[in-house]
């Protein structure tokens, strides 16, 4: 038995971020102005008019001036054995936790709620104002995100003997965070916008990025060749190998939203969440198999009142998983009279043998409700899949 162990501290520096921004901390000196067209030879005077004379238009940046020290942790424990000759097992567990992460909101400048019993209450639209009427957006970036990730590993490996190969792994993990790219739909595609950053409990959620479990295995096979008198058959009937890939896994978190801007936080870009019913039918809130209507719709409310934000928490519900083989032939033809090595080899893979359908999340279709409560009749429904349908392709390889 073999015992192996880690543990690390990584530095994620902070600069870069400022630097890409290209945000000096003195506010006037990044303002940007969204102006209509400007006649022909009119800039810049124009344009400068145009910034004082509407100053909802005007766009600045805040970096938070003295971010904290980013890091992130890493540690991992395993040990391994060799339950019988040429087959290892190695089971491990493996941790990471990041602190003073980059948490980015593309505007900072809302209508500020007040926190009640029921949660977070909005001020009627037309009495609120938002955080600075000067600006029509203020793009920010606060050191003050998190993650946690916990995962128990299973490895499986069976060394080539007798002309097999095989391998497994196995993988239960869970990743938790209050933001996983530092824009919103940058790097995945069920990403939120514009969150209460001034309390990131409210975010804090499964990761856009989060699989709880996921499997895969592969195996190779030289056939045995078969000894026969005529050297036509033996050819036809050796040299012959079989390969496989297969992977299963669960799918990816995601959250249906409302339509435009019910609880009047004045954004341009919103991702405000509905409110969730408990009864029965409502364990889950998803129809698995059901690309037309995923989501289950009846177990979500639009908020009472309109100016209240909803309950459901980010990405509670979970998208389809994923199952899928590939499948390899090969005919590998010696050809000793050219090089004593020399091989030529015939190849036939199959990717997504079975054919199966493994649908994407419904991350197209995440308005449940309008912003005056009317259900939208496309919620839930899936456009795409994560996988192709099934793709044959033949080749010839040359070895010497």
């Amino acid at each position: 038995t073999i015992f192996r162990g880690g543990f690390g501290i990584f530095d994620v520096l902070a600069l870069p971020y400022a630097f890409t921004l290209i945000t000096p901390y003195v506010a006037p000196f990044s303002q940007r102005v969204v102006a209509d067209v400007l006649p022909p030879g009119s800039f810049p005077m124009e344009a400068f008019r145009e910034a004082a004379g509407n100053s909802a238009n005007l766009s600045t940046s805040y970096v938070e001036h003295a971010p904290k020290r980013s890091y992130v942790m890493q540690w991992n424990l395993s040990a391994a054995r060799e339950i019988s000759p040429g087959i290892v097992v190695t089971l491990g567990y493996v941790g990471s936790r990041g602190v003073h992460l980059p948490y980015r909101d593309e505007n900072f400048d809302m209508v500020l709620p007040a926190l009640t019993p029921a949660g977070y209450l909005f001020p009627p639209k037309a009495d609120s104002q938002k955080l600075n009427p000067a600006f029509g957006r203020i793009t920010g970036m606060l050191w003050q995100a998190d993650s946690f990730y916990d995962a128990l590993q299973v490895v499986t490996t069976k060394k080539v003997s007798h002309g097999i190969q095989l391998h497994a792994a196995y993988t239960l993990g869970k990743s938790i965070d209050t933001l996983s790219a530092t824009v919103a739909n940058d790097a995945f595609p069920n990403g939120l916008f514009n969150q209460l950053f001034f309390d990131q409990r409210t975010t804090r959620g499964l990761s856009d990025f989060d699989v709880r479990q996921n499997f895969a295995f592969n195996f190779t096979w030289a056939v045995p060749a078969l000894k026969m008198r005529s050297g036509a058959a033996q050819w036809a009937f050796g040299g012959w190998q079989l390969g496989g890939i297969y992977r299963a896994s669960s799918g990816q978190p995601f959250t249906p939203q409302l339509g435009g801007d019910p609880l009047g936080m004045k954004l341009d870009q919103t991702s405000e969440p509905p409110d969730r019913l408990v009864g029965p039918g409502c364990e889950t809130l998803v129809n698995p198999g059901n690309p037309n209507h995923y989501i289950k719709t009846q177990c979500l409310a639009f908020p009472n009142p309109a100016n209240l934000r909803g309950n459901l928490g980010r990405n509670t519900l979970i998208g389809p998983g994923r199952s899928k083989f590939d499948a390899s032939i090969f005919k590998n033809n010696t050809m000793r009279r050219f090089a004593e090595n020399a091989n030529i080899q015939f190849r036939a893979e199959i990717f997504n043998l079975f054919n199966r359908a493994n649908f994407s999340s419904p991350t197209a279709n995440l308005t449940v409700f309008d912003q005056t409560g009317s259900p939208v009749s496309g919620a839930g429904l899936i456009t795409t899949t994560q996988t192709t349908s099934r793709q044959i392709q033949f080749a010839v390889k040359v070895i010497w």
